[in-house]
Formats: structure tokens, C-alpha cells, sequence
């Protein structure tokens, strides 16, 4: 009996990390933790203040865009709710239990769980940072707000949420001081997940953990969100059969597509267009990993417009060459000749932003 309790508290624990682990790599991807010291000084409110002539003195914060910060909390937000399966004192708790015969550890987690609380959950507005303070000149009627709900005023009740209770306590100081007041909780959220994840980590590499390796490799953010896969592709009139099992052979009823067919004929049930013809004028260049290298530029970086012509957003993400790599080699197997980029760059003087790889 004793064996079996354990073995389910193993197993509790080690779902409780491995949940966490799969969470925080995805919060690890956001183009926020990119730079590292750009984030942790986003939790640190930093401002600017300027001598005015008039006696009164300018304060400027400048933020991140609030679409940049809306996605970072919404993969952040499952690791901040006490019922998901990844949060954060859940995976403290769980770190806890592998590591109660290790005082170091064991310190670290104390520590840690005491910040997060403090950072994340204040239990008193005295922890919560700053309180904003402001009343109706007409009506008389005051409000004051601590930065903490502030910030889940904007996280629960104007994104991830439509929360009318938290966003009516909010809404006398503005959507601003709510973003603002949210900035900080969501940066230092992602700076202790990420900690936490690295913790982690360290001492699975150390073998005081035995994370499946799946956990830790398998994809969690897309770096490219072009769908394209090499394939045969059959065509059969409206109502045939199709196969109940994808193992099954195609019946006589279906035609494998092929250079001779017409694909303008292929609608959709709204009267669009399904299929285009490969060579499209759309169709994005595809070039060699050879003629990436020879695109670049003096300053070691590709220019805007020529990661535009091969179909590569701005600013570019992660592994965007080896996406391009992996998609040109795919064309080559499957028989297609990839299409030739424009002309290198001219190696002259350089005056636009460049991405460096």
C-alpha cells in the first residue's frame, strides 16, 4: 500500500513538471525573452524624467507594443492559475517532493516560492508595487488602484478574459494605466518561468530529475507559419466515397492530379478558388542555402525587401534559414526546380535595418 501511494505521488509530481516544462519552453519562444535584459528590465518600471522649464518635470515609460505583451500573457496566464496543470507553486510543490533530501535545493525552492508570491500574488497591497490615485472634478468621486490590480484588471478583463468585475474596477483610470500596470507582472512572470524552466533543467542534467526527453525537444512555438508538404494529390467527382482509413487504396474513382489538369476548375463551396497553379506570380523565391549566404550584405545581415521576395516576415523569426533550407532541399526531392532569387544586393553603402541570422 505504502508503494502504491508513492508511486502515485511520483507520478503526480512528475506530471506536474513535465506540464510546466512543455508550458514554459513556449513562454521561453516569445519574441519577448529574446532579449534577456530588454525583459528583466520590463519588471523593473523603469522611467525617464525630464526638467521642464515651467517648473514641472516630464515622466516617460515606453513600453512594448500591446499586441507584443497581449501574447505573451496569454502563454503565460496558464502557469499564473492555481487549477492548471502547470502552475507555477504546483510545479514548486512537485520540485519540492524530488528534491526533500537535498537542503540546497530545497532553499532555492523556499526562496523562490516566497518571490513568486510576493512578485506575482501579493497577499497585501503593500507588496503590490505603486497605487495610482485619481478623482472626478464634477462628480467628487475618487478611485485608487494598486499596480497589481491594475495589472489583472487588463489581464483578465480587457485579454485573455472579459472578467466585467475586474474591468469595471479598472475602468476609471484608463486601458493605459492598466497596460502599465500590467507590464511588469507580465514580464517578471516570464522571467521567473524561465528561471524555473533552466532550474529545471540544470538538475535533470544532474540526474536528480528523470524528465522524459520528448518534454524538453518536442516542438512548442512554430518558427514558420507556411504549410507546405510534398505530396500526390487525387481528385474524384462530388459524392464519391472517400476511404474511412488513410492505410486504404483509393478507389478508380480517383485521379491523380497531375501537369495536365486545369486546377482553376477546383472551387470551394463559397465559389472561391481551392487550388493555383504552383508557378504562381505569388509564390514566394525559394533559394538555395548557397544564395541566402551570397545575399548578404557588407554589414553581415539580409536587406528587408529580399527576406520579403523569399516570403520571410519582418522582423524575421528564429530559424528562418533553416526553415528556407529545410523547404528547398524538400523541392529538390520531389523533382521541382526551385525558383532563382533576384540579383544579390548591390554591396554598396547599406542604410536599412538588417537582421544578422
Amino acid at each position: 500500500m505504502e508503494n502504491d501511494r508513492q508511486a502515485e505521488a511520483d507520478a503526480r509530481s512528475q506530471r506536474a513538471l513535465e506540464a510546466f516544462v512543455v508550458r514554459a519552453r513556449r513562454v521561453e519562444e516569445h519574441s519577448l525573452a529574446a532579449d534577456w535584459d530588454a525583459l528583466v528590465a520590463l519588471t523593473t518600471m523603469q522611467m525617464t524624467v525630464a526638467q521642464l522649464g515651467s517648473g514641472e518635470v516630464l515622466i516617460r515609460q515606453v513600453f512594448p507594443d500591446e499586441e507584443v505583451v497581449e501574447s505573451a500573457a496569454a502563454r503565460l496566464r496558464p502557469i499564473l492559475l492555481q487549477g492548471d496543470p502547470c502552475f507555477y507553486q504546483k510545479t514548486l510543490k512537485a520540485l519540492g517532493y524530488f528534491c526533500r533530501d537535498l537542503p540546497q535545493e530545497m532553499e532555492w525552492i523556499r526562496a523562490t516560492r516566497a518571490e513568486w508570491r510576493a512578485r506575482v500574488s501579493p497577499a497585501t497591497p503593500e507588496e503590490a508595487g505603486y497605487w495610482v490615485a485619481v478623482s472626478n472634478t464634477v462628480t467628487g468621486e475618487s478611485y485608487d488602484l494598486d499596480r497589481h490590480k491594475l495589472a489583472t484588471a487588463w489581464i483578465y478583463g480587457d485579454v485573455v478574459h472579459h472578467d466585467t468585475i475586474r474591468r469595471d474596477e479598472g475602468d476609471a483610470f484608463g486601458l493605459f494605466e492598466r497596460f502599465r500596470g500590467a507590464v511588469p507582472l507580465v514580464a517578471w512572470g516570464m522571467v521567473g518561468a524561465i528561471e524555473l524552466l533552466n532550474y529545471i533543467r540544470a538538475l535533470h542534467a544532474d540526474g536528480v530529475l528523470q524528465l522524459r526527453q520528448e518534454v524538453l525537444d518536442e516542438p512548442v512555438a512554430l518558427k514558420s507559419t507556411t504549410w507546405e508538404h510534398t505530396a500526390q494529390l487525387y481528385y474524384a467527382p462530388v459524392g464519391t466515397q472517400a476511404p474511412k482509413d488513410a492505410s486504404l487504396s483509393l478507389s478508380k474513382h480517383w485521379i491523380k492530379l497531375d501537369g495536365s489538369v486545369d486546377v482553376s476548375v477546383f472551387r470551394t463551396d463559397s465559389g472561391g478558388q481551392l487550388l493555383r497553379p504552383v508557378r504562381s506570380t505569388n509564390m514566394p523565391e525559394l533559394p538555395s542555402p548557397e544564395e541566402v549566404e551570397a545575399a548578404r550584405t557588407p554589414a553581415g545581415g539580409w536587406k528587408r525587401d529580399q527576406l520579403a521576395a523569399w516570403g520571410i516576415p519582418w522582423p524575421p523569426p528564429k530559424g528562418w534559414k533553416d526553415d528556407l533550407a529545410t523547404r528547398w532541399k524538400a523541392a529538390h526531392r520531389a523533382g521541382e526546380l526551385p525558383i532563382k532569387p533576384a540579383p544579390a544586393p548591390d554591396r554598396g553603402p547599406v542604410q536599412e535595418t538588417f537582421d544578422f541570422g
